[in-house]
């Protein structure tokens, strides 16, 4: 496809998407509990569906053309600006979490402890615009983020004031991410436009990082800053320093930045690995983290309180998570012989222990190559390991690999499968798919598993001797 007709096919599906949000986005007087069939059957049903549907595609289909083959950062940046003008004015697309994030700066603002308290307890004047599931539960977010929530509502005192002021976040997090991920992808020995490309131009960033005012955009852009400003001057303690304030800041946001910083550690040595080496130029690094993170902690008053947060995504059961997917299939399985326990705190439990392995493993491995790319890899480990899977999660690995990866096909499959998961009121389809979803999601994992099998095998294997 042309470069220039991808542009305006891009521009019309984030046009379509817009339409879509503006006659069934994720309203504050939405219905809190509505399915597929009865946005179907309800006003604009057919239209809001079709909108969405052809928008996304018609985005999806645009980036994928270009993804390995740009013209230049500029034009990549022009046309995701473009992208994204349609989106900036819109309800919230694809999730009601703006809502949450409105009503837990309300209760903070007003005093209270949010890692301690549900936002039911103020209660939030918002407090209808929030699903039923997140009025009870804790904030399971950093607190840098919890100071700026309350920040906005303070600023505003009103919910669409806040929104406004989410979204500007959010779009200061998007152009941070503009902004230095063409220094981390020159560095890493990746053409910058395609990385601007692969990290900015698919549907999950117009939707879920600014229609939806997710808070990830913000953690986004200060570890893609934290992680520029190290590999470009590695050795170098007051940089280095300054990276790693900006990784803990982003691990402020959301904890889940936590698992870059050992690699943000490692990138940050001159010559070879050695625990001396590693202790000199990686200290720097972790200690700036981990100074951004308790001071964060110390300017809320609320103590280490928000770790506990952590725990919530478990009440969320989805199969896009593979270790869900497992336990899902396990009870589908198990049923007609009479067993009807609960098999998910065991597959999840793996899926972590799994995690833990994997994290471990990596980063052995990136102690003698490409640090910053087994950081991607890192992440999209802790995103396909977790509990819990959203669409917008993939957000995370996605901008650290289009600065590192070679190879770019497999994790922008990832990013469009994900760009439909959601509907445009936030309902996920997940939910909906579950008996044909887990069992799929249950094989793809056994053929993945099977083959780094085989692959491990492969490798200890010594060569052919003729």
């Amino acid at each position: 496809m042309p470069h220039h007709l991808a542009r305006w096919l891009g521009l019309a599906g984030s046009t379509l998407l817009a339409v879509a949000a503006f006659l069934g986005g994720a309203f504050p007087d939405g219905d809190l509990r509505p399915t597929p069939v009865s946005i179907w059957q309800g006003p604009y049903g057919p239209l809001i569906i079709a909108t969405w549907a052809v928008g996304t595609g018609a985005m999806a289909y645009a980036w994928w053309a270009l993804r390995d083959r740009v013209p230049s950062t500029r034009w990549a940046l022009l046309t995701v600006g473009l992208w994204l003008l349609p989106l900036l004015l819109t309800p919230p697309l694809g999730s009601r979490d703006v809502y949450a994030y409105a009503c837990q700066g309300a209760s903070y603002s007003a005093g209270l402890n949010p890692y301690e308290q549900g936002v039911s307890a103020l209660p939030c004047p918002w407090l209808d615009t929030i699903s039923y599931i997140w009025r009870d539960t804790s904030a399971p977010y950093g607190p840098l983020f919890v100071l700026l929530a309350g920040a906005v509502v303070k600023a505003t005192g009103s919910l669409v004031g806040s929104i406004v002021l989410f979204r500007l976040l959010a779009l200061a997090g998007v152009g941070l991410t503009a902004a230095c991920l063409p220094v981390l992808a020159r560095r890493c020995g990746v053409p910058a436009g395609r990385a601007v490309w692969l990290a900015m131009g698919s549907p999950l960033i117009g939707v879920h990082l600014i229609s939806g005012a997710h808070n990830d955009a913000l953690m986004v852009g200060l570890l893609v800053a934290g992680l520029a400003v190290v590999v470009s001057r590695p050795g170098r303690p007051g940089p280095l320093l300054g990276g790693g304030v900006l990784l803990g800041l982003a691990v402020a946001i959301k904890v889940t930045a936590l698992v870059v910083v050992p690699f943000a550690a490692l990138a940050a040595i001159v010559g070879a690995y050695s625990i001396r080496a590693l202790v000199r130029d990686g200290g720097w690094v972790v200690g700036g983290a981990v100074a951004a993170v308790v001071g964060a902690t110390l300017a809320t008053g609320l103590g280490f309180g928000w770790v506990t947060g952590l725990e919530q995504g478990g009440l969320v059961i989805a199969w896009t998570s593979p270790p869900t997917a497992v336990g899902q299939t396990v009870a589908y399985l198990a049923a007609p012989f009479g067993w009807h326990g609960d098999p998910l705190p065991a597959t999840r439990g793996i899926g972590m222990a799994a995690l833990a392995l994997v994290l471990l493993w990596l980063w052995w491995r990136a102690r003698t190559r490409e640090p910053i790319w087994h950081a991607g890899l890192a992440l999209a480990a802790t995103v396909a390991l977790a509990p819990l899977y959203h669409p917008w999660y993939w957000t995370w690995p996605l901008a650290v690999l289009a600065a590192t990866a070679r190879r770019t096909g497999w994790f922008a499959v990832v990013a469009i499968v994900s760009s439909f998961l959601v509907l445009a009121d936030g309902t996920g389809l997940p939910r909906y798919t579950k008996t044909v979803g887990a069992p799929l999601m249950t094989l793809f994992v056994i053929v993945v598993v099977v083959r780094l099998v085989r692959s491990a095998r492969a490798a200890r294997r010594p060569a052919a001797v003729d």
